[in-house]
């Protein structure tokens, strides 16, 4: 994923962020939420194989995702490749 911010100065600033090492880093935390959305759908009653399909499926059609926010002097471009 590349980021892009523009500074108040006008120039833009650009940080490559790698996926992997940060869900790796981030794990236990996606555990949690994994543990959580397991049950969320219990409670709810929708097949939790289902859901973790379709979660992966929106994860995997992230690719050439494009997101830019701009206001005022400030933006922000979210690149996922």
């Amino acid at each position: 994923m590349t980021v892009r911010f523009r500074r108040r100065q006008g120039g833009w600033v650009r940080f490559w962020v790698p996926i992997l090492p940060v869900a790796l880093v981030f794990s236990p935390v996606l555990l949690l939420a994994a543990v959580g959305g397991t049950v969320a759908c219990l409670v709810y009653r929708i097949s939790p194989t289902r859901a973790f399909g379709v979660g992966w499926r929106l994860l995997y059609a992230l690719g050439g995702t494009r997101i830019e926010i701009e206001q005022a002097r400030m933006g922000l471009l979210l690149h996922f490749r």
